[in-house]
Formats: C-alpha cells, structure tokens, sequence
C-alpha cells in the first residue's frame, strides 16, 4: 500500500511517500480503507520525536473511510486502549501514530471499538478532521469543563481545529464564546462560526479586555487554554469559573498566585483526548444539535504530507488541513 513514512525525526522533509507491506489482520481489530486523513499539532511532535515513535513509522490518528470487513462509513478514534474509568485513560493509553501505524497511508487497522460510523452530513474531509479535535473539546467543554447553556466561555486562540471546533460545540449548546487572536481576520472568521466576539492577545492589556466582554465585566465562567498560559487564563475568570487545560505550546511552565485562586473558589482541570464514551458523546451532540461543521483550511494529496506539514507549522491557516488519499 502507498503510505507516508518517515525514517528520521526532523523537519517536514522526512515525511516520504512509500510502498510498505498492509497492516497484519489481528484478532479485535478492524482495518480501515482510507480516503482522508487530517493533521493535528500532535502528528508535529512524533515528527520531531517527542513521542519516541518506532522508525521508520508512519503517522498520522484522523482519517476517515470505509471499514473493509463491513463495508460501513466510518471515522478513526485515535484514542486507544483508553481503559474502563472516564476519570482519566488507564497506563497503556496512547495517540494512534505514537508507536502504532497511523492514518497517513492507504489502510489502518485499529481496535474494533475506534472505527466509528461516520456523522451524517460531513464531507470526507470534514469527517476526517473530527475525531482527534471533536473528541478533545467535547472533553473539555462538557464532560471536563461542564459547560452549560447560558454561560460565558472563552477560548484562547481562534483560528486552530480546537478553538474552531469549541467555537461551533458551545454556540450549539447556547453558551456564549469569545476568541482570542493576534489576527483580526481570525477573530473575524470565528465571528463566522458563532464567537460573539474577540481579543488581541498580543495587547498587554488583554486579560481586561477580555473580561469588558462578560456581562458586568465579571469573568467567564470556562476559560479552556489550549497553549499553557494559566496565569492570564486564570485572572480572566469569574468567581467559582473553572480553567480547563489541554496544551503547552506557549509554556511548559506555569507560576499562579495562590491566595487569590483559593480566594477566587477556582477550577484549574487538565484534560486530553477522551474515552470511547466521550466519543459517543460526541457523536449524539451531533445527532441532537445544529453544528457548524468542522473548518478546513486546505487540502493535499497524500504524498504532499511534508508540504501540508509546512502549512501547519507556518500557523497562517485558519481550521484543519487534510491530506485525500485519491
């Protein structure tokens, strides 16, 4: 089959079109015939060997195509071997493409329970770039940060698969969203998706700024911080609000006055991908709302993966970049 291999960690370059051998059947897992596969931040770092992924390997946990052994429409869950308990995943949870093949080639065999049907109304492309970024904000919105309709939420970053797809889930569940960008045009296009509205956050004064977009100035009630600048996310709650993390590229390390966060009754709540259970979620908010569907930024033929992974790391794109397999 034809895949994206990479023999080295390093730069976009070490992503190579190759012919390498099927995945072997195993006995519990399905193996899916790709059509799309979609990029995400993570598939950057096992890339760059943050991951200690297996060389060579091929990368890649979104796609979507057509289970072979059922011939049914399905999506990748790339989470896997996420465990019993929805607190959090058990030890041997892992990222599809971390140390198993993943979806940048012509077919992926994964456990039998992440081939899920695919959402009724997504192209190709949308569907391919739901699962890793769908499933990680529903967690975060809602199972994690329980979310509710009427609340204020705040979403560090506009233009990225997470802050897109949190943009669409809250205003769909009648919660309020406000952005934050160093791009005009990005808060613009998340105005698009439903954002009521935006900050510059290159601005030192954009914590106030943002809360002036609360009702009586008071704060959010969710903050969600995907790129690790607790301190700021913190100071732009409400009293009681909660923060829910799920990144770090803008710091690995966080300092937080104490006093005011106890005195504040805060939440600060991690979060990463989610369970099968909260991909069911997902998929019946789906079922039970009008969603804007996911944002693509552009699409490359497969064999164009070191390109597409130029796009991504150049952060000018706004909403996901998807490779077709045709």
């Amino acid at each position: 089959m034809r895949a994206i291999v990479m023999g080295s960690y390093g730069s976009p370059s070490v992503l190579q079109p190759a012919d390498v051998p099927a995945p072997p059947e195993r006995a519990g897992w399905v193996t899916v015939r790709l059509a799309a596969s979609a990029l995400n931040w993570h598939d950057v770092l096992v890339r760059q060997g943050r991951y200690s992924s297996p060389l060579p390997h091929i990368p890649g946990a979104d796609g979507a195509g057509v289970r072979i052994d059922t011939n049914e429409a399905v999506v990748v869950l790339p989470s896997l071997f996420w465990g019993r308990g929805d607190a959090a995943p058990g030890a041997d949870w892992e990222i599809l493409g971390d140390h198993h093949s993943g979806t940048y080639a012509e077919l992926v065999t994964v456990p039998a329970e992440c081939a899920v049907p695919r959402p009724r109304g997504l192209s190709l492309a949308q569907a391919a770039a739901l699962p890793l970024v769908g499933l990680t904000t529903f967690r975060a919105l809602f199972s994690r940060g329980r979310l509710r309709s009427g609340e204020s939420l705040l979403v560090l970053g506009a233009s990225g698969g997470v802050a897109t797809t949190a943009v669409a889930l809250a205003t769909a569940a009648g919660a309020r969203a406000i952005v934050t960008s160093g791009a005009t045009r990005k808060i613009d296009a998340a105005r698009e998706l439903g954002a009521a509205g935006g900050v510059d956050h290159t601005e030192s004064d954009w914590v106030e700024a943002a809360r002036a977009l609360t009702p009586r100035g008071a704060g959010f009630d969710l903050v969600l911080d995907s790129v690790g600048r607790w301190a700021e996310s913190v100071r732009c709650l409400a009293p009681g609000g909660r923060c829910v993390v799920l990144g770090a590229s803008a710091g690995e390390q966080a300092t937080l006055p104490v006093r005011p966060f106890y005195f504040g009754q805060y939440e600060l709540i991690g979060t990463t991908m989610g369970s099968p259970r909260d991909m069911a979620g997902l998929l019946r908010f789906l079922d039970d709302h009008t969603v804007a569907p996911p944002v693509i930024d552009r699409t490359f033929p497969l064999a164009q993966a070191a390109l597409a992974h130029e796009r991504l790391e150049a952060g000018t794109g706004i909403g996901k970049i998807v490779l077709t397999h045709d």
